[in-house]
């Protein structure tokens, strides 16, 4: 007896919008924030959505909080399945500001991390100190990517100051640099208190930036997602992902859900 072959959909329902770049892809990447998932929820993760994740951050300092085992099984899990993986740039800062910023980096690529974060959310850094560790990660064979903006509340986009980091930073070798929401989406960069978007100040930036595909924006709730991505495209970088909402997203992504819906 044959076998039946495997059911599959319709090829025009897997993406009405016809758009989404496959992987590994330069735009519309997908990046999920890890504040502390197990062993089984990571892998039931990767078994769900890798398809649809590009980055994995491990969160703010947590990375040191695991057990060495499991980080490390965490890491080469993501590894294999094609993804990035790094530690969140907070952890970063606090090397910087202790002065040890060297053997930080010489740590992240010991652990089988694939990326680092330069960023100064929380500490002050200069443009030379952000360029240095900028190829210091490069020539350590990692990929590096930037974050601007402050972590206070209150801490709201200045656009020149942006655009200037921005130029630097991709100067630098950095791959692309993320725009600062915390995992909250409130009160910080884009967003105002109540997690409304400055879209004023968004099209602004978009309009000076030498490409969209530099950028990737932390957008941690779905109505931020789907106002992002009707503003400026399905093929926008999107960061701060929980976990749970991988799908949901890469369903607005591909017009599958009613917000984006396509026809």
């Amino acid at each position: 007896m044959s076998e039946c072959p495997a059911p599959c959909w319709p090829p025009i329902l897997l993406d009405p919008t016809e758009s989404r770049e496959e992987k590994p892809r330069a735009s519309g990447k997908t990046m999920v924030i890890d504040k502390g998932l197990g062993r089984h929820a990571f892998e039931d993760l990767l078994e769900t959505a890798a398809a649809h994740i590009d980055m994995i951050k491990i969160g703010f300092g947590t990375a040191p909080l695991y057990p060495t085992g499991l980080l490390t099984h965490k890491i080469r899990s993501a590894r294999q399945k094609g993804l990035v993986i790094y530690p969140g740039g907070t952890f970063l800062e606090a090397a910087v500001a202790r002065g040890v910023a060297d053997s930080y980096l010489d740590s992240v690529v010991e652990f089988g991390f694939n990326a680092v974060e330069i960023s100064d959310g929380t500490i002050e850094m200069d443009r030379r100190t952000r360029d240095e560790l900028i190829a210091k990660g490069l020539e350590r064979g990692l990929t590096v990517y930037t974050e601007y903006g402050k972590k206070c509340w209150g801490s709201m986009l200045e656009v020149e100051e942006l655009v200037e980091t921005v130029n630097g930073d991709i100067r630098a070798g950095a791959e692309l640099v993320t725009i600062e929401a915390r995992e909250s989406g409130t009160g910080v960069g884009i967003f105002d208190e109540n997690g409304k978007c400055r879209d004023h100040e968004v099209l602004h930036v978009m309009e000076r930036i030498p490409a969209p595909t530099l950028l990737l924006w932390e957008a941690p709730q779905k109505e931020q997602q789907v106002h992002l991505l009707k503003m400026l495209g399905h093929d926008l970088n999107l960061g701060n992902i929980a976990a749970a909402d991988v799908l949901s997203l890469e369903a607005l992504r591909r017009g599958l859900r009613s917000d984006t819906f396509v026809y």
